[in-house]
């Protein structure tokens, strides 16, 4: 695999203007929102035509009312219509927009600046269906993780640096003019960037586009339903959107009240949250080494809730007096807040990235629009009930703002052990990845002859105890180990073999061996992967020994790909039986190199125990 597969993808016409356009139109969405809200917050009483509270709130709400109305419309017609061109569409759009908004922040028009708060909120609507959609059309598979962490780190901080040109804008001579230029001149670079999106030729060009908003959201929510993977996905996107909005709605009075801030020491707050996220998005796609691993979203949720309980343990007691943002930043009492916070946002880069990538992958092609029109409303939907939580817990509880960050973080204690219970065998397939890549240097060669999909039988040689946690490490694929029953009984070994459904097997007995044996040919059916070590025990030289009879007659029951795999550098390590005891090679060849070689898939009508065995000799070479 390449070894920087983000930074060449920014080199690529396929997907630099499409991140341009997105980054562009995240940012001036929020250069133009937060404008708007400043202007209000900051207007005299009788230049508004309402209350500046009611106001702010009203914009918010318009702001997401389009997402209900027309996500599902939009998920139909990226379906059927060319989705780039649909990109261009809406950052013209957004020109129109800005042009008018730009006479309206001239003349102090709240009302027209609202309304037109609801028009951008609409083009971002129809946007992100085309947005995400259009991804899994540019990129190879192997290239989706990276393509989602860089855009979801180009989101975040393009949302950070609008929030920041906004106040700067805001707080300037001239402000109205300035905002005029700006919010015209940004929109207007998002649209040159779109023409150079290349084609994304639609799904269904076949259909009809029908104009009905309450059929389609109730057709686009039933189909994002139907696969219960994929709704998990959206329901764990919505709940990142409802944490992210239920934090940084907070940290104004939590700057001010808590803190000791200014101001200013929002932005830093935001700025802290954010290049956390766009850390974390890229921490992601180094983690799964740049594949779709699920394994990884638990591992984020468990940093929400550390670091979430972080900043409430962390707050201190007695508040800090800052009368400017560096002597706020330089608050030695205050670092274990800034570090909590920045972790957090780290781990919900980790959590999200995978998500997103996962939805998209999985969706159908000609569906995958609508999936993401359906993500979207229940984005809006969490995000709503996040507002409505707050209210509750600060306003009639009267819980103080740390006391509803614990709470924010026992709630996704319980969304993590939800989770673990959904999927254990990618958690912990996850956590060996992490040891065993720690404890040794581990290179794989030839790993994509692995089929994606379908039933599959590897073949490997046993060198030490930390074969099954390599392989199962190394695959993108859960692997299902027929194990000696003496080590899947081991402590801990066994959390790991019955979270990943190993099968244990007593070779002396012939009832487990047929047990076992039915368990392999049922997971192989099923479409699994199931890995065997033919010889059923660690080897004692380092030599091979003639693989049991049991390999024929697995190879006999299953039609099915098999594939011959070798694992180089582990005899002599730690955990092999050369020269005797374990403990007695510490600390040699601790952090050896290890290599796993797929040997080419063969059909298992063309094969036998003894090429099989040949085939992983040559693989092995002489690196036992």
């Amino acid at each position: 695999m390449s070894p920087k597969p983000q930074s060449s993808l920014l080199t690529k016409r396929r997907f630099l203007p499409y991140f341009l356009t997105q980054a562009l139109g995240a940012f001036n969405d929020n250069v133009y929102k937060n404008i708007l809200l400043i202007f209000i917050a900051y207007a005299s009483a009788h230049t508004l035509p309402l209350n500046a509270d009611l106001l702010i709130n009203l914009a918010a709400g318009l702001f997401i009312l389009p997402f209900f109305l027309f996500s599902a419309s939009a998920g139909i017609l990226a379906d059927i219509y060319d989705k780039a061109k649909i990109m261009r569409i809406v950052k013209l759009a957004e020109v129109i927009i800005m042009c008018c908004a730009a006479i309206a922040f001239i003349y102090q028009s709240y009302l027209s600046l609202l309304f037109l708060l609801f028009l951008m909120g609409t083009q971002s609507a129809f946007f992100g269906p085309a947005k995400y959609a259009l991804l899994p059309q540019h990129l190879k598979k192997s290239e989706l993780v990276s393509g989602n962490a860089l855009v979801e780190t180009g989101t975040f901080l393009a949302i950070l640096l609008g929030t920041i040109i906004a106040g700067v804008i805001a707080n300037s001579d001239n402000s109205r003019y300035i905002a005029a230029v700006s919010v015209i001149l940004f929109a207007i670079l998002g649209y040159v960037t779109s023409l150079a999106i290349p084609p994304a030729p639609p799904s269904q060009a076949h259909i009809k586009f029908h104009w009905r908003p309450w059929q389609q959201t109730r057709h686009t929510m039933k189909i994002a339903q139907q696969d219960k993977i994929i709704f998990q996905c959206i329901i764990g996107i919505s709940w990142f959107w409802f944490l992210g909005a239920c934090y940084l709605t907070q940290f104004p009075n939590f700057a001010k009240s808590n803190l000791g801030g200014q101001a200013s020491s929002v932005s830093f707050l935001l700025t802290l949250f954010s290049i956390g996220i766009a850390i974390g998005s890229m921490l992601c796609d180094r983690l799964s080494h740049h594949r779709i691993d699920p394994g990884i979203v638990p591992i984020g949720c468990f940093g929400i809730s550390l670091f979430g309980f972080g900043l409430y343990a962390m707050t201190p007691n007695i508040i800090p007096v800052s009368d400017s943002i560096l002597t706020f930043v330089a608050q030695p009492s205050l670092w274990p807040v800034f570090i909590s916070l920045l972790l957090l946002g780290v781990a919900g880069g980790i959590f999200i990235v995978p998500l997103y990538t996962l939805m998209q992958q999985r969706a159908q092609e000609d569906q995958r629009a609508q999936i993401i029109a359906a993500n979207n409303i229940w984005n809006a939907v969490f995000m709503v009930i996040s507002a409505i939580t707050a209210i509750f817990c600060l306003s009639l509880l009267h819980l103080s703002i740390p006391q509803f960050f614990l709470l924010l973080s026992g709630l996704n204690g319980l969304v993590l052990v939800y989770i673990y219970f959904q999927a254990p065998d990618f958690f912990w397939r996850f956590v060996v990845w992490v040891v065993t890549h720690t404890m040794y240097r581990v290179q794989h060669q030839n790993l994509n002859n692995l089929p994606q999909q379908g039933g599959t039988l590897l073949v490997c040689n046993h060198v030490s105890y930390m074969d099954a946690l390599l392989l199962a490490g190394a695959c993108p694929r859960p692997i299902r180990f027929l194990m000696d029953e003496n080590i899947y009984n081991l402590p801990l070994v066994n959390t790991f073999c019955r979270a990943c459904k190993a099968i244990p097997v007593d070779s002396n007995d012939r009832k487990s061996v047929r047990t076992a044996f039915a368990l392999v040919a049922s997971y192989l059916e099923n479409g699994d992967i199931v890995c065997v070590f033919p010889e059923g025990h660690l080897t004692q030289d380092g030599e091979i020994a003639p693989f049991m009879r049991g390999i024929d007659l697995i190879i006999k029951r299953s039609s099915v790909a098999v594939i011959p795999v070798a694992l180089q550098g582990l005899w002599g390590s730690y955990f092999s039986r050369e020269g005797g005891h374990a403990l007695l090679k510490w600390p040699k060849r601790f952090w050896s190199k290890v290599t796993i070689v797929a040997g080419d898939c063969v059909h298992s009508e063309a094969t036998n125990s003894q090429l099989l065995r040949q085939q992983v000799i040559e693989l092995r070479g002489d690196k036992r």
